[in-house]
């Protein structure tokens, strides 16, 4: 398909700026939410709808190693977008001549973008690629506005000139260009030995238009030692939630038990396990947080091994797969709707013993029964189902 657009991620650098802070590590290989920095800006490059694939750019010496690093990070999280691999080169415009190389014939728009730029988020992607492919620009670039009084000196400190703050930008990546106009470009950039800071100086010293828009202040580089804090600070947990939901019906040989205590009664579960239905849709709730899949396929109905197992049992490896997964419960809202029996009585103790198995304090676990009014499979006593919304930070 032609007219595709292709994301470039430059994560090639050195970092000998910041090797005392890193212990010598490249910032971009440093670790942030699990994986290498520049995978962020892989994944939020992926998410836009208007990307087709990325180009990484990785030093010689560590190519390989890091090919295989995020052929295994997209197996395990997919991008969903094909790959490529570019080796760095000695100067920034060198990794990126080497990256438009990588390129396939079917790109005809691409995003440059810097490895060491982890907060970077999709819709600025889009935004540009948007912009792009509706000016006639040769490049569209995002500024966000300076907001100190910039002075321009000589070489012995003095001041030269003050520029009027209102026509300045501070530029940021991913970059966007048409990819013929940028390899143009850079065959003359090459061919006259010029160095420049970014692929937009590169256009605009060949006379080619970049169109600038807003950018987005949290969009900050990764460049000196004193930002390694940003990495620190953004590593507070984020809100999540889950929904649950399960169904049993009545008639089977299992003694009917919600949240872990015995209702009894005439009212029995027909069921694999015990037949918990609000410990059942409560366990897929807390599976939702952190997308850890479902209780049908965790543990099947067809396995022998979870014949009449307490739900209570299962609960507490649904909870240690939560605490791998970094997911931390703060509130559960819980729902079992029956016509039959009466459920009013249990509330309490089916509460005080779901905050027990959550350990989580009373007041974060709230649980209510109702009846369909005699309508549908609970009104007509065919069965009982249960729901359940989890709040959790991860």
């Amino acid at each position: 398909m032609r007219n595709e657009c292709w994301g470039v991620i430059l994560a090639a650098g050195q970092g000998r700026r910041m090797a005392e802070a890193t212990g010598g590590e490249a910032k971009q290989f440093l670790p942030y939410r699990g994986a290498p920095l520049w995978w962020s800006s892989a994944r939020a490059m992926a998410a836009s709808p208007l990307v087709h694939g990325l180009v990484f750019v990785f030093p010689a010496d560590r190519l390989e190693q890091a090919r295989l690093e995020a052929l295994a990070l997209d197996r395990k999280d997919s991008c969903g977008v094909p790959f490529r691999f570019a080796e760095g080169g000695d100067r920034r415009q060198d990794s990126v001549r080497h990256a438009l190389a990588a390129l396939p014939d079917s790109c005809e728009i691409t995003l440059i973008h810097d490895g060491a730029r982890p907060f970077l988020r999709t819709a600025l992607v889009t935004k540009l690629a948007e912009a792009l492919r509706e000016s006639r620009a040769a490049g569209v670039i995002p500024g966000v506005a300076v907001t100190d009084t910039v002075k321009e000196t000589d070489p012995s400190g003095f001041v030269l000139r003050t520029p009027a703050r209102d026509a300045l930008r501070a530029v940021q990546t991913p970059q966007a260009f048409r990819l013929s106009e940028l390899r143009d470009a850079h065959a003359r950039a090459d061919a006259e030995d010029w160095n420049v800071t970014d692929d937009a100086s590169l256009m605009e010293r060949c006379g080619r238009p970049v169109l600038v828009i807003e950018g987005d202040r949290d969009n900050v580089k990764i460049t000196n030692p004193q930002d390694l804090a940003l990495l620190a600070e953004r590593r507070s947990p984020l809100p999540c939630c889950g929904y649950g939901y399960d169904v049993h019906a009545y008639g089977g040989n299992r003694p009917l038990t919600l949240g872990g205590v015995e209702i009894g009664g005439d009212y029995l579960i027909r069921a694999h396990s015990d037949g918990d239905v609000l410990l059942h849709a409560l366990m897929d709730a807390i599976l939702g947080c952190f997308a850890g899949g479902d209780i049908g396929r965790l543990f099947p109905d067809d396995d022998p091994a979870f014949d009449n197992i307490s739900s209570s049992v299962l609960l507490d490896r649904v909870m240690t797969k939560a605490a791998e997964a970094g997911t931390r419960l703060t509130h559960v809202d819980l729902t079992v709707i029956a016509q039959k029996p009466k459920l009013s009585p249990h509330a309490d103790a089916i509460r005080r013993n779901v905050a027990r198995l959550l350990d989580l304090p009373l007041d974060h676990v709230a649980f209510k029964a109702t009846t369909e009014e005699k309508l549908g499979f609970t009104g007509e006593l065919k069965g009982i189902k249960a729901v359940a919304l989890v709040s959790a930070l991860r």
